[in-house]
């Protein structure tokens, strides 16, 4: 009676275990379901049209179930490993531009080594068939000793995130800021070197002009709020009121600035009756803030 009772005993513990499996499989398979729902909607609604509103929010339910299931798959790969994921920048402060804005995360193990790259390596090749960026990913180690390195990055994370797993690894964190005003330096005139580099070859093509202005705001917007914060003005997460807070500390023409706001927001099309002028306007008011920063205390 015994041996029958263990019998039985491992068939239900079987089937529990097969039960288990298959609504997994059947919850996984729904999931799958949506996603494919969400973006031949996208897909659709592209194609006839949709206004701003409608695009905006299409797109947070991209985002979401993308990140929903880039979480399961750090889940899968990392297991304890992973300490947090986290969610920063535009998309995780609203303020995300449809066809523009990035996904930033930021991915925290508790140590990389070559066997974590070696599990991210198709984490990476899912993400890129999406046509999103791969996520920042560090140790706990990398983010307790690197606040003086990185005081841009992180800060921005302190105004603005979102805890899709784990801990909040910046909540508690203290950023060193004794080379900010370098570091902010750098990145202005690094990034405007790099935008003149790519603009060269694409003078004569005014789309491809635009776009490429269009698409490099976000991070010239990013470096123009930490200048006004550096220097103790206002500081607003809303592009719009950065380039208002510009206009009112810095003085001078940032209408370059806001005539891609217009391109980035759908107000305006990337067919501008002067691209080569805009361009020009938009390095010289880049160059404004550079030197606003220059000016600064050292």
């Amino acid at each position: 009676m015994e041996a029958i009772a263990a019998v039985v005993d491992q068939g239900s513990s079987g089937a529990a275990v097969a039960a288990s499996a298959d609504l997994a499989a059947v919850v996984a398979e729904a999931e799958a379901q949506v996603a494919d729902l969400v973006a031949l909607a996208a897909a659709t609604l592209a194609a006839v049209g949709l206004p701003q509103a409608g695009k905006r929010r299409l797109v947070a339910m991209q985002m979401d179930q993308q990140l929903k299931e880039l979480v399961e798959r750090l889940k899968s790969a990392y297991g304890q490993r992973l300490v947090s994921v986290i969610l920063y920048g535009s998309a995780a402060s609203g303020d995300q531009d449809v066809d523009f804005s990035d996904i930033n995360v930021l991915c925290v193990l508790d140590h990389v080594d070559a066997k974590a790259l070696s599990q991210s390596e198709p984490i990476f090749h899912w993400l890129h068939e999406q046509k999103t960026g791969a996520p920042l990913l560090m140790d706990e180690r990398d983010v307790a000793m690197s606040t003086d390195c990185f005081p841009i990055e992180f800060q921005d994370m302190k105004d603005g995130r979102r805890v899709l797993f784990g801990k909040d690894v910046v909540a508690d964190m203290t950023i060193d800021f004794s080379f900010y005003r370098a570091r902010l330096e750098y990145e202005l005139r690094s990034k405007l070197l790099r935008l003149r580099h790519q603009a060269t070859p694409l003078l004569s093509d005014r789309d491809k002009l635009v776009k490429l202005c269009a698409d490099s705001l976000s991070t010239f917007l990013v470096l123009s709020k930490h200048a006004l914060r550096i220097s103790g003005h206002p500081v607003s997460h809303k592009r719009r009121e950065i380039v208002a807070e510009l206009k009112k500390s810095l003085g001078g023409d940032f209408s370059a600035f806001d005539a891609l706001l217009d391109v980035r927001e759908g107000k305006a099309t990337r067919e501008v009756a002067d691209p080569l002028g805009l361009f020009d306007n938009y390095m010289n008011q880049i160059h404004a803030v550079t030197d606003f920063v220059d000016g600064l205390e050292k």
